[in-house]
């Protein structure tokens, strides 16, 4: 699949904006550390991926009722679901100058014959994109950070109708942050996830 950059100016892939606040004193705190002892922008990127991934679960999984949108809150309350994860991972790599983009995959939903909207994040290196999930492991599920190939949680099955989007969004998805910024909990977020884009 052809990667697609909803814009073509590379720098709104290094922008803060409101959910990608990368300029948070969280954001930036975080980025340093993980910057420490680190070889060059690979092993950060890595490093920022497997952080995201790891230490913040998935409020789905852990069962946590907060909803977080912010890259700040989702750092500092450890917590979110995908598309949170997502902005957080995006705003830790913008922080170190690594163009990130948002991208999203439709992925059949709580096996009720409905869909929702995944979120992930793409990375630029070598003059290309390079999409990763750091949704969050678990049984079943395994995603790994890579510019090798894509090893992401989900694989989408066309014959149901699931599908990756090719657009790289420099922002996030209005359909996503209104879900998100409208949401007073996890369970009720989980009932209004936008189900396409």
């Amino acid at each position: 699949m052809e990667l697609i950059q909803n814009t073509p100016d590379l720098s709104a892939y290094l922008a803060a904006d409101e959910a990608i606040d990368h300029e948070d004193p969280v954001v930036r705190e975080t980025a340093c550390r993980l910057a420490e002892g680190v070889a060059d922008s690979y092993a950060y990127a890595r490093a920022a991926y497997e952080f995201v991934r790891d230490t913040v679960p998935h409020s789905q999984d852990s069962g946590d009722l907060r909803v977080t949108w912010r890259a700040s809150d989702v750092l500092r309350w450890r917590t979110g679901i995908c598309y949170a994860k997502a902005h957080a991972l995006a705003a830790l790599l913008r922080a170190e100058d690594i163009p990130t983009a948002l991208c999203y995959q439709r992925l059949a939903h709580d096996g009720g014959g409905g869909y929702a909207v995944h979120g992930l994040v793409a990375v630029r290196f070598n003059g290309a994109w390079h999409r990763q999930d750091p949704r969050g492991n678990k049984p079943g599920l395994s995603a790994q950070f890579s510019l090798a190939g894509e090893r992401l949680a989900f694989v989408p099955d066309p014959e149901s109708n699931e599908l990756d989007y090719p657009v790289l969004y420099a922002e996030p998805h209005p359909a996503v942050l209104s879900a998100l910024r409208a949401a007073p909990d996890r369970p009720r977020l989980w009932k209004t996830l936008p189900t396409a884009l």
